[in-house]
């Protein structure tokens, strides 16, 4: 029962939050507001500059790894735990699954972002 009720509380806050947050604001846009400022200058050449999709696969693809290597910091406490061998192997297959999903991002050539 206490469950479902905070489960019904956070749910109805943040139902609550969000309407305000939709309906509150008075957005008036003023041409000065939205233009782009460098240092007092208007600026002298557009800001978007080409950007390299390689790159960009790259450091999604270090993300995704570094997030899930950090599944493994709790390892040592864990270990102290009552059952370890379950907590050994399922560790192990996670550092198994990091490994076949690095050597599937070499072989695609999914880390080279040069030519």
């Amino acid at each position: 029962m206490n469950l479902m009720a905070t489960l019904l509380t956070n749910t109805m806050l943040t139902s609550l939050m969000v309407l305000i947050a939709f309906w509150l604001p008075q957005t008036y846009t003023y041409s000065e507001k939205t233009s782009p400022y460098e240092c007092g200058f208007d600026p002298m050449g557009s800001a978007r500059l080409p950007f390299s999709m390689k790159f960009f696969l790259v450091a999604i693809t270090f993300l995704l790894f570094d997030l899930e290597i950090a599944l493994l910091l709790p390892l040592p406490w864990a270990i102290q735990a009552n059952n370890t061998n379950l907590t050994l192997l399922m560790s192990f297959m996670l550092i198994i699954l990091l490994a076949i999903g690095l050597a599937y991002e070499w072989l695609q050539k999914g880390l080279e972002w040069t030519k």
